[in-house]
């Protein structure tokens, strides 16, 4: 699954540290889903969208055969 956390992240500075304890996990955690090599549940991917004010779409999107 690709997304922007690491965009929306940083255009409000926040460390992957600063976002993890926003979220209730560890900042191995938020590495792993910026890197993605990790899926959040989708209890984490709402409080994620809720921090950015955002829809979970908005932030991640599908892997899809033939997207970039």
């Amino acid at each position: 699954m690709r997304n922007r956390l690491r965009e929306l992240r940083a255009a409000r500075r926040w460390s992957q540290a600063d976002l993890a304890q926003r979220c209730g996990v560890s900042r191995q955690a938020i590495n792993a889903i910026e890197t993605e090599r990790y899926d959040p549940s989708l209890p984490l991917a709402f409080v994620i969208a809720d921090l950015f004010g955002l829809a979970i779409e908005d932030i991640f999107q599908p892997d899809r055969p033939g997207n970039p």
